[in-house]
């Protein structure tokens, strides 16, 4: 028989702790990916074509910018409405059912970048896969049309299955007796598993597209020793920051599903709302860190964050310089 651990209560000093993180999170979150939509949506305003990056970052801020609403719903759930020996509430397990889909959209749009990189600076000789990437750059609108479909039919899909409780369309097969079909949690536990059936495909082709830029980048920095060449080489750059904002998505990718992953037992089989709570931040600062560094591999973006510094530096000073002068005149 299955024992359960006793409930940790949490304290007020822990959930204002929690709540103030939760805080800082959304608005770093927020700014950063904010900062990216912004960007990109002032070129198109201006009628300046968005190249297939920025395309894409445009769409992973956007939604990033609705994962950070989800997990902030879900942090005000945890310390004001959902307590941890209750049955879970259905408005915080429509939160968790959508936050699975919407981190498997990110993915998806990851991968998008991941062969975006590949199709740019991987120089394939094959025929056939030379024209499969120049196709793939070229068509990219279409592609995040059928990311966005594909994910408006798992949205469906999950919420089909996640609101059917007396006859579960796609979980059946996994619940062991009908003893389990009455327990809404056990039920959550298989659709956070179906949904994320989903995510095997594009995390395949993310690996794929990343192992031939590692292997590409081996060979370029053995050509260059060959050659003895002392001068930077643009292409070799262009690797490291593909590489880079890769290895960090995968990194922070792996993170935030591990934690999501146990998030569920402590939610439903331990009970342990600390545990709960230690993950969603975990959760919450992943995608904001990975925003990060895409803004840092982005030269536009890169330069318009830098002339908003100074500007922001420039006022600052303007404005320390005169309130001496006012104090004086007065």
């Amino acid at each position: 028989m299955l024992t359960l651990s006793p409930v940790v209560t949490v304290s007020y000093e822990a959930k204002g702790v929690f709540l103030l993180l939760s805080v800082l999170e959304f608005t770093v979150g927020v700014l950063v990916n904010a900062f990216i939509v912004v960007v990109n949506v002032w070129d198109m305003v201006k009628k300046q074509p968005l190249s297939s990056f920025h395309l894409v970052l445009l769409s992973l801020g956007i939604i990033r910018l609705f994962l950070h609403g989800l997990l902030f719903l879900e942090a005000i759930q945890l310390t004001h409405f959902q307590h941890i020996k209750d049955p879970l509430s259905i408005s915080y397990q429509i939160i968790l059912v959508l936050w699975m889909v919407t981190h498997q959209a990110s993915l998806w749009l990851a991968t998008c970048l991941s062969i975006f990189y590949c199709s740019k600076i991987v120089p394939f000789s094959h025929t056939a896969l030379l024209l499969i990437t120049r196709s793939f750059s070229r068509k990219m609108p279409q592609v995040l049309l059928g990311v966005t479909f594909l994910s408006c039919i798992c949205t469906v899909l999950c919420l089909m299955d996640f609101f059917n409780r007396s006859q579960p369309i796609f979980t059946a097969w996994l619940l062991m007796n009908n003893t389990e079909k009455g327990n809404p949690e056990i039920h959550l536990f298989y659709s956070f598993l179906f949904c994320n059936l989903g995510s095997f495909p594009p995390f395949l082709c993310f690996l794929a597209s990343s192992g031939m830029l590692i292997i590409s980048l081996g060979k370029h920095m053995r050509t260059m020793r060959a050659n003895a060449s002392g001068s930077r080489d643009p292409s070799l750059d262009a690797h490291i920051r593909a590489l880079k904002s890769l290895v960090s998505f995968l990194g922070f990718y792996v993170v935030a599903f591990c934690a999501a992953l146990l998030s569920m037992p402590s939610l439903m089989l331990w009970q342990n709302k600390i545990g709960v709570m230690a993950c969603v931040a975990v959760m919450a600062a992943c995608p904001s860190g990975h925003s990060v560094i895409l803004i840092s591999g982005s030269g536009k973006l890169r330069r318009t964050a830098k002339a908003i510094l100074l500007w922001a530096q420039s006022s600052l000073k303007v404005r320390c310089r005169y309130k001496p002068d006012a104090q004086m005149s007065s």
